[in-house]
């Protein structure tokens, strides 16, 4: 056998027909599944991010940044969908490319989604608990900055992050139909509040505020001008960051041939229509630049004060204000959903990993009630919420992003693949224009990743080492498929070895890199990776010339 070994398409499927005690529950319809994706979708984004690429780079053009993120993330929505009708198993993007490139490359994929969905999480159950303690605050609550804080930001521990963490995590354990119930309930709360703000700041729109449209280069390279909308498209792309997540629940979905791709493409559009609305009222009702300074939700606010008429003195008295704090209740709805989803979601990549013994058994132990698998909540319960308690959200923020777009990258290269060497192969749903709308996505999601800052890629790069490390020691020799055997063993400790080589070598020049660049400021960074990649070099070597 090979680590190259591809998952047959015929055991997926006889694994997705899987029933009884063991198997997880179909109880998803095609609506349930649409929610979950806008549950994932719609958080802090909407409510900031959309501010401020307006402030610093777009203008008003703003909603013409979203219809080109919108694009690229259809991209990899249309590759997603094909795959999650084709291949309707727990486990997104790692299961595809089990079918496509082979268990080694699965491998890289299932751990790099760990950044996606658990450390997501983690961030976003930090920002929860920010956004907690200002509603609070309207009430004359205050929470104690040591335990709303890690200590790394002058606290003792995050207590609402992990209390949140906690909640979610029980639900989870409790079912998945119960789970989608609450975050139906959820979705409507925050979409609710999203259509009233489009709504009653319609009558407040003034078109002069949109006017330039697109306001003229500042001779920076995005700010601003053509470049400007593009630097703003990127920015926010990671607004849509979650519609993947659906994939991941595929194995319990009803119908997954005719509903994945309902969900996946469903919900990424119904986000894209709210938030160019959301954003065209927003740049409408004010300036742009009023927007400049201001963090967290506080664009919105801006945009909510200007919803009033103008006394004689010209003050604007906001006929509105009750909607900030429903605005504030609506971020808390939307991050609880986007923690939901993304804990489902790397509770059942790691499910399908455990099945395929690339993973201890623990991590697909199904609990003989409740049919989900409640012993790896719990553990990601616990991993999530020691992150969430002590570790600042920037550490592990911009992993979230990079590890997605990568995970975004193998699955268009997935579908490109399937079709040249799987073209009868039975499918739900067909992404058009292949190879042209892979590459599109590929081209997208690089240059995104391009853009991100070196620190990050140093990040990615150790957190991908320590994933080949267990791959090493433990899934090679444990695979269903390929595990155990001395011609595998002897192919692992090469390839593996070899591209652990690579990445150690990438890691070191990176790290000088980043050093130059930062004129000797990061220190700590720059020491540990180069005693990081200096010794897992040695052991890559060491592995190479092993007989």
């Amino acid at each position: 056998m090979s680590l190259f070994v591809r998952k047959p398409i015929a055991g997926l499927i006889a694994e997705a027909q899987e029933t009884g005690p063991g198997s997880l529950k179909r109880t998803l319809g095609p609506w349930a599944l649409v929610a979950l994706g806008i549950g994932a979708i719609i958080g802090a984004g909407l409510f900031s991010i959309t501010g401020l690429a307006a402030a610093n780079q777009a203008g008003p053009a703003i909603t013409i940044s979203f219809i080109v993120a919108a694009l690229g993330c259809a991209f990899a929505g249309l590759c997603y969908a094909e795959f999650a009708s084709m291949i309707p198993v727990a486990g997104s993007a790692y299961t595809y490319s089990y079918a496509t490139m082979g268990e080694f490359i699965a491998w890289i994929i299932g751990w790099d989604l760990v950044l996606e969905y658990a450390v997501g999480a983690a961030t976003v159950s930090i920002s929860w608990s920010r956004y907690l303690a200002k509603f609070l605050e309207g009430f004359d609550i205050v929470l104690p900055v040591s335990l709303t804080a890690g200590p790394w930001e002058g606290g003792l521990i995050n207590l609402p992050a992990v209390l949140i963490v906690v909640l979610v995590s029980l639900l989870l354990i409790r079912g998945t139909q119960e789970s989608a119930w609450v975050n139906s309930v959820i979705v409507t709360l925050k979409v609710g509040v999203v259509l009233v703000f489009i709504i009653l700041g319609w009558q407040y729109i003034n078109k002069d505020n949109y006017v330039p449209y697109i306001p003229d280069n500042t001779g920076t390279f995005g700010e601003f001008g053509f470049s400007g909308v593009i630097r703003a498209a990127a920015v926010v792309f990671f607004a849509y960051i979650g519609f993947d997540a659906v994939s991941t629940a595929a194995q319990e979905a009803k119908n997954p041939k005719k509903d994945m791709p309902i969900g996946i493409l469903g919900s990424l559009a119904v986000c894209t229509i709210l938030y160019i609305l959301f954003a065209h009222v927003m740049t409408g009702v004010t300036s742009y630049t009023s927007f400049r300074g201001q963090d967290g939700i506080a664009p919105v606010a801006v945009a909510i004060d200007h919803m009033g008429k103008p006394d004689s003195a010209g003050l604007i008295h906001p006929d509105y204000p009750w909607l900030n704090r429903a605005i504030i209740l609506a971020i808390l709805g939307g991050y609880a959903s986007v923690i939901l989803v993304m804990l489902m979601g790397q509770s059942r990549v790691f499910y399908s990993m455990s099945k395929d013994g690339l993973l201890p058994k623990v991590f697909s132990n199904v609990h003989p009630k409740f049919q989900t698998p409640a012993k790896s909540n719990l553990m990601f319960m616990l991993l999530v919420s020691l992150f969430a308690a002590f570790v600042p959200a920037r550490v592990v923020g911009e992993m979230t992003s990079i590890g997605t777009l990568f995970a975004f990258i193998l699955v268009c290269v997935g579908i490109w693949v399937m079709r040249v060497k799987m073209p009868d192969a039975p499918r739900g749903f067909k992404t058009p224009l292949v190879p042209l709308v892979p590459i599109l996505g590929i081209a997208t999601c690089f240059f995104m990743m391009a853009f991100l800052p070196l620190d990050t890629w140093i990040r990615l790069i150790v957190w991908m080492i320590i994933g080949f490390d267990i791959y090493l020691w433990y899934g090679v020799y444990h695979s269903k498929l390929s595990g155990g055997q001395a011609q595998t063993l002897k192919q692992g400790n090469k390839v593996v070895g070899y591209s652990g080589l690579f990445l150690s070598v990438s890691l070191i020049v990176i790290a000088f890199v980043h050093h130059s660049i930062t004129n000797g400021a990061d220190t700590f960074i720059f020491y540990f990776s180069l005693i990081f990649a200096a010794v897992h070099a040695l052991l890559y070597i060491l592995r190479i010339i092993k007989k």
